[in-house]
Parts: C-alpha cells; structure tokens; sequence
C-alpha cells in the first residue's frame, strides 16, 4: 500500500513548518515533501502521518501521496542552517514523505474557496475518528490545489499514543477540540457523512494500513516492548473508535447545530 522511495537530492528546507519539513528529489524522480523522524515529536508524528494520512486517503479524501523515505543526511551538507543540518543527521534512515503539490496555496477561510458542505462534513468526521486536535483556523493544515481541498500535516492526530493511558475510554469519547474545526461551520450533516464513510473502514483495512508502519518507528515503551504490541494497540484503539463511529458523529452533530 506505501511505497518506499530513496532521497536523491536535498532540494530546500521548508522553512515555515515547525517541524522544519523540506522538499526532497527521489529515486523515481519525484519531488516530496519530507517529515523528519528526528523533529520534535520523534517518529510518533511520523506515525500519526501515516497511520491517519492512509486512513484519509481509504475514505476517499485528497490527501497527498504518502510515501517511506529512506533518507541519508549527508545529502544536506550544504545547508547553511546550524538547526536544519542537526535535524537532517538524527534523521538518518526512514521517514515520511508526501507528494509534493507545486503551486498549491495554504487554505484560508476568509480567502473566498468554500469546499462543498458535504465536504466539510467528511473532514469533520474523520479528524473526530483520528482525534486530530490540529485542524482550526489560525492552523487549517489543508492545501488548494487545482481548485480542490487537500489535507496535509496529520501528526497531531491519534495523541493517545503519547501515553496509552485509558486508551480503551479514550476511543469511545468524543473529540472535544471538534467545536474549534476550521470546516465546521459550513460543513452539512455530520451523521449523513457518518452513514457514508464508516462502511468504508473496517478493521482488515485498518490493519493493513497499521502494517506499513515501520518497525523501526515503533520504539520500546511501558507495556509495548516490540512492534507487533505497537501494532495490536493501534488496532485495538482504531477498531474500538470505528465500533463507537455513531455516538462520536452524534456529539459532532451536536456541536454543529449548536444544541
């Protein structure tokens, strides 16, 4: 399902991005925008990416082609930037990389492209069932490219697996930062999204996206001491919040209409 690519060329940093992201060339000539495993957020983030990115995409929504990127920092040496070089050699190895869309413009409200209400309404519905806290208008993280709404920038997103505490609680309960979503507004009904998308994931599909994460992103924790528990809890969270998918667009409904 995730193809694994080989930078080639550091193209330049993305200097705007908190993670200090930046375009990279690879091996099949194609230009991506690289998350780098050794920004802040480690390779959580870089999971959150994947795991959501891929889910996005099984819903039919646009999101930018995610690939594996097998990065060697010694492709940046000419980066002036003290930050960027030391970021680039903890990064050695696998990262995340999106197709990178030229010309594409960060998506702002008050700049006159409305997506279609039931658009809106899809968004709303899967950040809730990913639990992306990072969707609001001062941080929209979408794109407009070729008059169409892209998402990008999901590694907020499933920030349970900071901790796993509760996480069996967690997956049933509403995303509280929902009331904040940039497409609320003028999103149309959240349960007739709910009644179109949730058919589309199920847990073989949401296993099989689990699967593609790395090993090497899956790091020993209090209770994960290998991948494969790594894995077995993303399922378990994943399964248990598809199986909680109506009362989570009920609330999100709510919200909405401002009951």
């Amino acid at each position: 399902m995730v193809r694994q690519v080989t930078a080639t060329r550091y193209v330049t940093p993305l200097r705007e991005g908190g993670s200090l992201p930046a375009v990279v060339e690879a091996d099949d000539d194609g230009l991506y925008v690289a998350k780098f495993r050794g920004a802040g957020h480690g390779e959580k983030a870089l999971v959150a990416e994947l795991i959501a990115g891929e889910i996005g995409r099984a819903l039919g929504l646009l999101v930018p082609e995610i690939v594996l990127l097998d990065f060697d920092p010694r492709l940046a040496a000419a980066e002036p930037d003290q930050e960027i070089r030391e970021l680039l050699q903890r990064s050695s190895g696998v990262n995340v990389g999106l197709d990178f869309l030229p010309g594409a413009l960060g998506f702002d409200p008050a700049a006159g492209f409305a997506p279609p209400p039931d658009l809106c309404a899809a968004v709303v519905w899967f950040d809730s069932f990913v639990s992306n806290v990072d969707r609001d208008a001062r941080n929209t993280n979408m794109l407009v490219w070729h008059h169409r709404l892209w998402l990008i920038d999901h590694g907020s997103a499933l920030h349970i697996h900071h901790t796993w505490k509760d996480a069996a609680a967690h997956a049933r309960r509403p995303m509280a930062a929902i009331k904040s979503h940039v497409l609320l507004p003028g999103a149309a009904s959240i349960l007739e999204a709910d009644d179109k998308l949730a058919p589309l994931l199920n847990t073989e599909i949401l296993r099989e996206i689990i699967e593609s994460v790395p090993d090497t992103w899956l790091a020993p924790q209090d209770g994960l001491p290998d991948p494969a528990a790594h894995r077995a809890a993303y399922l378990d969270y994943l399964t248990r919040r598809l199986a909680a998918h109506r009362e989570l667009a009920q609330e999100a409904e709510r919200v909405r209409i401002g009951a």
